[in-house]
């Protein structure tokens, strides 16, 4: 062949070959980013593995290690300290709690649009609704009498001389037929069922006004105005890899959450996704339109104004300092969800 017709045959292919590759595939370095969750791998975290699992995270130009977390484990302090870049922390209240102190750390996504939190009956009390728990013995842990507590007394007029001691064993619930036992929706009846073969009541906090978003990601106001592009890949990348887990296929997640959490079994982790499904833990509310991870100003405020009346938190703190809706409320993935 003409030398020259070869170098333009081999040009032509280089550029077609150019052409070819997809923006993901065509970023040759990655962003590092880790990311720590808030308890051992689990359903309640499975949208981040998965996005981690099936590549949407390196879709998004990120290389993201997932940190879990433990009761030995302290990944918000990992923030605070600059040792990773993100964490799921547990509630709204954490977030307000970091406003008072002075800790500059701000959520930027709200995954769980209702907090799990719930309590537990038997089934022959018969408990329909919030005020039927109050003739019974409730077992709440510390930071449930220092938290979610506090509002049931003030909204619904409880009383603390009715609280044991729960300390994360259902024995003493089951052995009183006239109490009633904090828990997650997503864990607590599954092991309960399990335990003593029988479906127990379920009351969520979350139905009767407990409003605080859980499941938030959090970050550094530090990495937010440094790399606030880097930010909204995560957001965006999180928020697809929910609406995989909970209605695609979410076994990539499950085989990496099983690996590191023996403990998780395959039934376990159905019944967690079909309990956030059915309970609209993270799809519901505002999630419906601004897709998952929405935060609502009007929300935020109604659940400050609640803890305040409550004692929980001050009233001179500047709540909105807690959060920005700068990088949610955008409606990705809303594609992903089912039609019907």
């Amino acid at each position: 062949m003409n030398p020259a017709l070869l170098l333009r045959a081999l040009t032509a292919g280089l550029v077609a070959a150019v052409l070819a590759i997809s923006p993901a595939t065509a970023q040759t370095t990655l962003d590092k980013v880790s990311f720590g969750t808030n308890w051992v791998a689990e359903a309640e975290h499975g949208g981040f593995f998965q996005a981690l699992a099936d590549g949407t995270y390196k879709n998004y130009g990120l290389d993201v290690t997932i940190v879990p977390g433990g009761p030995n484990d302290n990944n918000r302090i990992s923030l605070i300290a600059g040792k990773i870049d993100f964490y799921m922390t547990a509630n709204t209240l954490q977030s307000f709690d970091a406003v008072a102190n002075n800790v500059p750390v701000v959520a930027v996504a709200a995954i769980f649009q209702k907090d799990p939190q719930v309590f537990l009956t038997h089934p022959e009390s018969k408990i329909a609704k919030l005020q039927d728990l109050k003739p019974l013995t409730l077992f709440v842990s510390k930071e449930g009498v220092a938290s979610y507590f506090q509002w049931l007394k003030s909204e619904y007029g409880f009383s603390e001389e009715r609280v044991k001691p729960y300390t994360f064993n259902s024995q003493p619930f089951l052995a009183n037929r006239q109490s009633a036992m904090q828990g997650y929706v997503t864990s607590e009846p599954f092991a309960v069922e399990k335990a003593a073969g029988f479906k127990p009541g379920i009351i969520l906090l979350a139905d009767n006004g407990f409003n605080a978003y859980s499941t938030l990601i959090e970050t550094r106001r530090e990495l937010i105005d440094k790399k606030p592009d880097l930010v909204q890949r995560f957001v965006d990348a999180s928020v697809i890899g929910w609406y995989n887990y909970l209605y695609g296929d979410n076994a990539p997640a499950n085989t990496m959450i099983k690996k590191l959490n023996p403990e998780m079994t395959d039934e376990l982790l159905a019944y967690s996704v079909a309990t956030m499904k059915e309970y609209g833990i993270v799809d519901s509310g505002d999630a419906l339109r601004d897709g998952i991870g929405a935060i609502s100003d009007a929300r935020v405020a109604s659940f400050f104004d609640k803890m305040v009346r409550a004692g929980v938190v001050r009233r001179d703190i500047d709540f909105r300092n807690a959060y920005t809706l700068r990088f949610t409320n955008k409606g990705v993935g809303l594609d992903l969800r089912p039609k019907n």
